[in-house]
């Protein structure tokens, strides 16, 4: 049979202990920790596990029993099944290489952080489009998405009449929330971590309507209020095109992606500075880990002196032949930044700011002088009098973009202009 439990709020505890379980019969589930759970979730980035990411002696040290996961298997069906064919594992060093590496490294430091097990639902898929993760009833609130609900509805029709739950190709809208994400509904969950895109890479604006119907569709089918939905923002890769207007590649995805923060309670890594041009999986998953981890810590555990964000684009005011970029997330103050490895940024004395272009009337972009000036940046060329546009870091790999606060977390690529 099928049946669940509701318990009143219960105290964190690390300790394990037994979970009794009396009816005609007893069970008896063994070392249950009371902790928080997060659902990590996407395609391959978020599934790429620690044992693939030079991470020997994270590895070694990872004796963390209170740190734990399941690991989903890749389902894809025509139909929402409840069947979870998982259980939890706890993290060893036999075992940790196995994780996912950003949900390792988000939990690690939450955990160390506030005391709080944390159990991680490794379910992702590589390779996958955004489409197949969400339900249906978060794409009936996206007018915009109607074509996605017509097609899913006729399908639905179409197999109405089996009983079988047969397989579909991973391709298609809500193919993977029947196989993967129905089953763990309505499991009580802290948040929700992900990591995606790169299979939408080609997509603007579409991809913030289709991140809506996801982060809604969940929220509406878990009944559990807004979580917090925590995302990671495409990292540079491929070729450096080095053209002051940009745009190729992933530059719109990721724009799309900044306008996701207007969904009440999410968050966004920025790694724009820690990509591989020549690899897509970027091995150094531990500030990708530990940039989301800053996001849950200020919002969701208390540490409000926990600086979450690099500077995010707040507006852009011309003044004569310059244009002052302000930003929210930098009280601190701004720093030109320099990222080696795993190392935390630092500061570069005298060094001048990289990627930033201008465009007058004539909408034609040319390299830009920018200079920090307290918690905004001045931006200017001789080659353009009167500038009514700036753009920073706006291309699939801007190499040498170097914007960061002075908590060291880098600036999100932002365009004032629509064009």
């Amino acid at each position: 049979g099928k049946w669940m439990v509701k318990l009143p709020p219960l105290k964190m505890n690390a300790s394990g202990q037994d979970l009794v379980i009396t009816g005609k019969n007893t069970l008896t589930i063994k070392d249950v920790l009371t902790g928080d759970v997060w659902l990590c979730s996407g395609q391959s980035n978020m599934e790429w596990n620690l044992g693939s990411c030079n991470a020997g002696e994270d590895i070694a040290a990872a004796s963390l029993p209170a740190i734990r996961r399941i690991k989903f298997p890749h389902v894809s069906l025509s139909k929402p099944t409840t069947d979870v064919p998982g259980k939890w594992e706890t993290c060893t060093p036999q075992s940790a290489g196995g994780f996912t590496a950003v949900g390792f490294y988000f939990a690690r430091r939450v955990q160390k952080e506030t005391g709080v097990p944390i159990g991680l639902l490794d379910d992702s898929w590589g390779g996958t489009r955004i489409e197949p993760w969400a339900p249906l009833v978060g794409f009936e609130q996206e007018p915009s998405l109607s074509g996605i609900v017509e097609a899913v509805k006729k399908r639905d029709a179409e197999a109405a009449g089996s009983p079988e739950n047969k397989p579909l190709d991973p391709t298609q809208p809500v193919a993977l929330y029947n196989g993967m994400i129905n089953p763990v509904v309505p499991f009580g969950i802290k948040g929700a971590l992900w990591y995606q895109g790169e299979s939408n890479g080609g997509e603007g604006d579409e991809y913030y309507h289709k991140t809506r119907a996801l982060v809604n569709g969940w929220r509406n089918i878990w009944a559990q209020g807004d979580f917090p939905f925590y995302f990671v923002q495409l990292a540079n890769f491929n070729k450096d095109e080095k053209t002051p207007a940009g745009g190729d590649g992933w530059a719109r995805l990721r724009m799309a992606q900044t306008k996701s923060l207007q969904i009440p309670r999410t968050g966004m890594a920025v790694i724009i500075d820690i990509g591989e041009a020549g690899d897509i999986h970027p091995k150094n998953k531990f500030d990708v880990g530990e940039r989301l981890a800053l996001w849950a810590l200020h919002h969701d555990y208390g540490k409000k002196d926990v600086v979450f964000s690099g500077p995010l684009f707040k507006e852009a005011k011309v003044d004569g032949a310059k244009i002052r970029v302000s930003f929210d997330h930098a009280d601190s103050g701004l720093i030109v930044g320099k990222k080696d490895g795993r190392n935390p940024v630092t500061a570069v004395a005298d060094g001048k700011l990289a990627r930033f272009a201008i465009a007058g009337e004539d909408k034609k972009w040319v390299w830009a002088e920018a200079v920090i000036e307290g918690s905004s940046v001045v931006v200017s060329s001789p080659e353009v009098a009167k500038p009514v546009a700036v753009r920073y870091a706006y291309s699939m790999n801007p190499e040498g973009a170097n914007l960061y606060n002075k908590e060291g977390l880098p600036a999100s690529p932002f365009r004032s202009d629509d064009w």
